[in-house]
């Protein structure tokens, strides 16, 4: 059974259509502080919007957390236009699993997770930002529990690989296949298929079977 605790702060549930949960994860994952601290920055301008690393061609990019509508739309044009996927989770300021799962995801994806199979980028999505929250982005994406995992390729979210269950988002084995899976889309959409792989097929069947369950 997946634990989930469910929290419906005042000011926040009050702007909600429908409650979020927020999944409770009983894994200990072990990171750097800085890892963790850089997360959760306040700044909305932190590394000026992204950071890259340097000498590969198909480098992975981390870009500021999401606190706006501007900010989302500019994220999906610069990946799509680069042809690598952008991966987002989506958090809130009251979630404690999202301190875990945040700074996790950033160092694996700082550390070159998926550059071998094009390259991602990826930011956190700060769903009860006002401005997030007045747009409606939650509701345009179904995101109906917190931590989520979401890929987007081509502008387009990748539900069938949407992950909120807490287990695997605490699980690093989990976190670097799924990475690698959606940086094979390459701008195809589909199903994150093989090396130089496009859409569906039985490379996409299996992986949406490897996924399945994982809502």
């Amino acid at each position: 059974m997946n634990p989930i605790i469910a929290l419906r702060p005042p000011a926040v549930s009050a702007r909600l259509s429908t409650p979020l949960t927020v999944t409770a994860v009983f894994k200990s994952v072990r990171l750097p502080q800085a890892a963790a601290n850089a997360a959760f920055s306040t700044s909305g301008v932190a590394r000026q919007g992204q950071t890259q690393r340097a000498g590969t061609k198909s480098s992975n990019t981390v870009f500021a957390s999401v606190r706006d509508l501007d900010q989302f739309h500019t994220y999906q044009l610069l990946s799509s236009s680069s042809r690598r996927p952008l991966l987002t989770l989506w958090t809130t300021s009251y979630c404690p699993t999202c301190r875990v799962v945040a700074p996790l995801m950033q160092n694996l994806v700082e550390s070159g997770v998926g550059e071998e199979e094009g390259g991602v980028g990826f930011c956190t999505v700060e769903y009860d930002a006002p401005d997030v929250m007045s747009a409606g982005l939650g509701m345009t994406y179904m995101i109906h529990s917190i931590p989520t995992l979401l890929g987007f390729d081509a502008q387009e979210a990748q539900v069938q690989t949407k992950v909120t269950d807490g287990r695997k988002l605490a699980d690093r084995h989990f976190l670097e296949e799924w990475i690698r899976t959606e940086a094979r889309r390459h701008g195809g959409r589909g199903g994150g298929g093989g090396r130089g792989g496009r859409g569906g097929g039985p490379v996409a069947s299996r992986w949406t079977s490897f996924f399945g369950g994982s809502r």
